[in-house]
């Protein structure tokens, strides 16, 4: 989950924690209140919970990644999986520039006796995860899960 917006507040989350500690000792199972807390991220998507603390406290207006996360998506039409190499402001305002590296290269050519793998993608973000550059069939170059 990489969209800020639907994320549950910081209070939610941690009242979500107590929530299933609670459930759990009810059944006999005692979890201490930080293994409460990186279940719900990982129920969350997230790899702990330092990440999703992180990613729901994040404004609105700042950039949906951080150097070193791990994020999926598509690049031009493509599936990737990839780390965050680096980030920062872009000079239009809630723009940033991201620089990506594919897990796996990415085929960026769609006709069949061709091919051209990309591994590593500078691109400008919105705040919404998705670039205001379009393909010519109208999608965004590349989107964030």
């Amino acid at each position: 989950m990489s969209d800020t917006e639907t994320l549950p507040s910081i209070e939610e989350l941690k009242y979500s924690a107590c929530e299933l500690r609670r459930d759990l000792a009810a059944q006999g199972i005692i979890i201490s209140h930080s293994q409460s807390l990186e279940r719900i991220a990982h129920d969350t998507g997230f790899k702990d919970w330092n990440s999703l603390s992180a990613a729901a406290c994040r404004p609105k207006d700042q950039c949906p990644v951080s150097k070193g996360d791990l994020v999926t998506g598509r690049y031009l039409s493509q599936p990737f999986t990839a780390t965050v190499l680096d980030v920062s402001a872009a000079e239009m305002h809630a723009r940033f520039r991201v620089t990506l590296h594919f897990d796996e290269p990415v085929d960026v050519v769609s006709f069949e006796s061709f091919s051209s793998f990309r591994q590593r993608v500078t691109c400008t973000l919105t705040p919404d995860g998705r670039t205001p550059q379009k393909t010519s069939n109208g999608a965004p170059q590349l989107v964030l899960d």
